[in-house]
């Protein structure tokens, strides 16, 4: 299949068959691409759908996401995970208003300048947006472009991926590059499926080396598997008699950075500790069924304990930490496991309050 093959099949396969209907394809703003490609990193588009329309209700502009409060950033992605990538939304659209007007730069390299804009998140933005021809390589790409080539070698490796970028460049055509770069991630999230690639339905099927192997599922290379590690923390609510549970602000980079969650021990012994913390007095304990949060990198398994509490005091310890109002919750950025631990909490405290 020649170049200018590849690229007219799926073209011609989009137009019939692609997806025209997602919100970020309604009214196409550098804005509003560039924020729908950060979100479905590392996301499916079933579940950052739901977000998107949220995301933009509060915030419909570059402009408006750059005077917006961090928390309210992080409470409009708390959920979505890797919350780095909220914190470098923001990051990049006050770069967008204090030095390009707030225009995003009609350049590829001038785009992944920006925080948290990679080579082909660039390309999208670019060519969705802008018209301009410039290849992507997500991980719908990716993977149609590892099997019509049977390219071998974990796609993680610079030589592998060197290669890809080359076989992406080379079949990006010069027309209707937006079209196009949406029919090769539509081609990649509804036909060529990481499982059960419908092969019979591709437009591509006649030139696609894994297909013509009987190897499709053989490709992209997986990563080499290492044992993912667990750790172990303990998650004390400590509830006042409001039923209000005792919040802290993680440091702004790490783990969850930015966001409001829990304090952590490492075991019960040290619970006296950070009540005398923050002038509490220890009540009832109760434990809480255990969670298991996954990362990237490792599980996190977690012991939630939900401890009564007496206010000494009038006020917690430390500027980063608060009362979290379980009946009327503010727009804070929480962790995902946090916030279903709060979850459990409030019908907790809310049964007991009924019985």
């Amino acid at each position: 299949m020649r170049v200018e093959q590849f690229s007219s099949a799926v073209l011609d396969w989009y137009d019939s068959h692609g997806r025209h209907d997602l919100p970020w394809q309604q009214g196409i703003t550098p804005y509003r691409v560039w924020v729908s490609e950060i979100m479905l990193q590392q996301t499916q588009v079933s579940t950052v759908l739901n977000y998107f329309d949220r995301f933009m209700a509060s915030l419909p502009t570059v402009e408006a996401l750059a005077a917006a409060p961090e928390d309210e950033v992080l409470h409009l992605w708390t959920g979505l995970g890797y919350y780095t990538r909220a914190r470098n939304l923001q990051k990049t659209a006050k770069i967008v208003v204090a030095e390009y007007g707030g225009e995003f730069p009609r350049d590829v390299e001038k785009l992944t300048d920006l925080p948290g804009i990679g080579l082909s998140t660039a390309g999208a933005i670019a060519s969705l947006s802008m018209g301009l021809r410039a290849p992507i390589l997500d991980g719908n790409v990716k993977r149609v472009l590892a099997r019509f080539t049977a390219q071998e070698g974990y796609p993680g490796e610079p030589k592998v991926a060197k290669q890809l970028w080359a076989n992406a460049e080379r079949f990006t055509p010069h027309d209707r590059v937006n079209a196009y770069t949406q029919a090769m991630m539509d081609l990649g999230a509804t036909l060529c499926t990481r499982s059960k690639p419908s092969c019979l339905l591709c437009p591509l099927e006649k030139g696609c080396e894994a297909h013509m192997l009987g190897l499709e599922t053989r490709y992209p290379i997986p990563k080499p598997r290492k044992a993912v590690p667990q750790k172990r923390t303990l998650m004390p609510m400590l509830a006042n008699s409001e039923g209000a549970i005792l919040l802290y602000r993680r440091p702004s980079t790490g783990l969850w950075g930015g966001l409001w969650s829990l304090p952590e021990l490492d075991d019960l012994d040290d619970l006296q500790h950070l009540a005398s913390q923050h002038s509490l007095e220890l009540g009832s304990q109760q434990a809480l069924p255990s969670l298991v949060h996954t990362f990237s990198h490792f599980q996190l398994a977690i012991e939630p304990w939900l401890v009564q509490v007496q206010e000494a005091g009038h006020h917690v310890a430390e500027a980063d930490w608060l009362w979290y109002n379980l009946a009327t919750p503010p727009r804070l950025g929480l962790a995902a496991p946090v916030k279903t631990l709060l979850e459990r909490a409030a019908a907790v405290l809310n049964a007991g309050e009924s019985s």
